[in-house]
């Protein structure tokens, strides 16, 4: 099956690419654009910077000691996307490929001296999912070739001992090889990485060895800590063990520090990662918007975590926060046209980025780029998005389960339907049987989604948050219809978070809306919303929002930002405020912009 992750066990089963096939809307446009663009654009900075030229003995090496990675990460999109680019990569990659298996631009001629920041076997998970990736899809060829080898070289390499890496990755990458080859040894080498960690199994470093989640066993973690990342990979890579290995304990693990974690040290759009200083979480409540770092590589995690607790528990919360971010963190990662990317995301950008058109050597700014010195976002985007398919729909035995409603068709055994929605903007979800057969159909009803209503053989009723269920037997025409309440809703922050008292957001649906100005026009460091309903203005097919809110300040500033009495409105005119989805922001130019908007007194 074309499937990122294929457990062998688990609540769910996952349908993959050749059972789901996105039709135009919101994802699938984003899904061929991909393939279009994006891949080619990934490919040709890989190219101008060198980082192909490596594998090709070019000198000097170029990129820095992690840039393999970025060629196996394209590769796997190219994998799932069915390139016609991938033989030509493949080859020009298997021709550094070592005798023994070893294959790294950066540290032939010093194998395995730095686990703390050498990447090695880093880059070597990468190329094993590109591996994966192509075994699912064609068959064994020479990429297949090449991470079977290399997986075999990290086996001898390091079956004995306590090493591992300093950058997760390869634990998940060597289940899923098991999964797909049923070689007992990936599935062993990937439980020993996991049991190392936390033993300790790195040398200690500035950031402490929370960075790379090597300060405690990975059963004794309370919550997600460190480089997030590192510590979102480690924990995909935990339960795809637990899953095979049927070690529940471990599984429980990774549930209360994902549990903990949502409830504490995640954005409103999904996001984790509070700190710039080290990409990391950072503590409980400690959520600020201008200085948020939210990775783009960091929300994809979270999606891969997400969706591998969805199939192995079949909990709904699961799914909600996989939309959340999907809509809010990865549609946001990559620009309208395909060919720029952002690398951080705050939920306030205070003073325009300076666009260029080059190599952007400050990721942390509001502003989307083409390329970047470490750029594994665009390349995370890339495989991503590709194989976006296989996270929509699952099954049991007794039917199917569409978590992301967006227009396709999914097959399972004998049933065929047909998707038709235009979420998010509309909250009808209709499923047509293409087919006729038997099976129960869930459609997913979100959290925010109180009072939605499911029409079934003319009988409507009203469907609580989690799933609704319609059983057949289904006749070709059958339909299903969910009506999800899309109206505007305004969100308040929990009080332990500081730096958002006094501030309310606006989302609508699945998605998070901000305030954007381009020129500073109308100027956001001093405004206040009303909290009164917003109003809808349909654009182009995209559903912006307007809020009544004080713009502009005083014009003389205070010489002194304290004062003995409570702040009130400022004192600028009433005016309207438009909002726009957050993934949509900064597609028109440099721009101010901020999701949390500070609330005014009444008057």
């Amino acid at each position: 099956m074309a499937n990122p992750v294929l457990p062998s066990s688990g609540v769910l089963s996952p349908l993959g690419l050749d059972a789901v096939r996105l039709s135009p809307g919101f994802w699938g446009d984003r899904v061929a654009l991909n393939r279009e663009v994006t891949i080619a654009h990934c490919q040709e900075w890989e190219e101008r910077e060198g980082w192909i030229g490596n594998f090709r003995g070019e000198r000097p090496r170029r990129g820095r000691e992690f840039s393999d990675s970025e060629i196996y990460k394209l590769l796997e999109a190219m994998a799932w996307a069915d390139h016609p680019g991938l033989p030509a990569l493949a080859e020009t990659v298997a021709g550094a490929q070592e005798g023994d298996g070893y294959l790294n631009t950066r540290w032939s001629g010093s194998r395995y001296t730095d686990l703390e920041w050498g990447h090695e076997l880093y880059c070597y998970g990468h190329l094993i999912q590109a591996g994966v990736a192509r075994l699912r899809t064609h068959g064994e060829d020479t990429l297949t070739r090449v991470a079977v080898r290399a997986a075999d070289h990290v086996c001898r390499r390091f079956m004995e001992g306590t090493q591992t890496c300093g950058h997760p990755v390869i634990e998940m990458a060597l289940v899923e090889l098991y999964r797909v080859t049923g070689t007992e040894r990936y599935l062993e080498m990937a439980r020993r990485f996991v049991e190392r960690r936390g033993l300790p199994a790195l040398a200690d470093i500035p950031f402490g060895r929370a960075y790379y989640q090597d300060d405690l066993p990975v059963r004794q973690a309370q919550v997600f800590r460190g480089h997030v990342v590192r510590a979102l990979y480690l924990a995909s890579g935990v339960v795809d063990v637990a899953v095979e290995t049927g070690d529940e304990e471990l599984l429980k693990a990774v549930e209360a520090q994902w549990e903990r974690t949502v409830a504490r040290r995640t954005h409103l759009t999904g996001g984790m990662g509070s700190r710039h200083a080290d990409e990391s979480f950072g503590e409980d409540y400690e959520l600020p918007p201008d200085r948020a770092y939210n990775e783009t590589c960091a929300s994809i995690a979270s999606v891969m975590l997400s969706h591998r607790l969805l199939l192995a528990t079949g909990d709904v919360r699961y799914a909600d926060l996989a939309e959340r971010t999907l809509y809010n963190m990865l549609a946001t990662g990559v620009a309208l046209d395909g060919r720029s990317f952002f690398y951080a995301n705050p939920l306030q950008v205070r003073v325009p980025a300076v666009p260029l058109d080059g190599v952007n050597h400050a990721p942390e700014g509001g502003l989307r780029s083409p390329w970047f010195d470490v750029s594994c976002c665009p390349n995370n985007i890339a495989r991503t998005l590709a194989s976006l398919p296989a996270y929509v729909a699952t099954a049991t035995a007794d039917g199917i389960q569409i978590h992301h409603p967006t227009p396709a068709e999914i097959r399972h055994g004998e049933l065929a339907v047909k998707v038709e929605t235009g979420y998010p903007w509309d909250g009808v979800v209709t499923v047509r049987a293409l087919t006729g057969g038997r099976g129960r159909i869930a459609l997913r009803v979100p959290a925010w989604a109180a009072g939605a209503r499911l029409t079934h053989r003319g009988e409507v009723r009203e469907v609580v948050p989690g799933y609704a269920v319609a059983d057949g037997p289904w006749r070709t025409g059958d339909e299903l219809r969910l009506e999800l309440p899309m109206g505007p809703r305004w969100t308040f922050p929990d009080r332990r978070v500081d730096a958002l008292r006094g501030s309310a957001a606006v989302e609508r649906g699945p998605l998070v809306y901000c305030a954007e100005s381009v020129a500073d026009e109308p100027p956001l460091g001093d405004l206040a919303a009303r909290v009164a309903p917003p109003v809808e203005h349909h654009v182009n097919g995209v559903v912006e929002l307007e809020v009544a809110a004080s713009l502009g300040g005083s014009s003389e500033p205070s010489g002194w930002p304290y004062g003995h009495e409570p702040d009130g409105r400022p004192s600028g005119a009433d005016a309207g405020l438009r909002l726009v989805p957050y993934h949509r922001w900064g597609n028109r130019g440099p721009a101010t912009m901020r999701v949390w908007l500070p609330v005014g007194a009444e008057e």
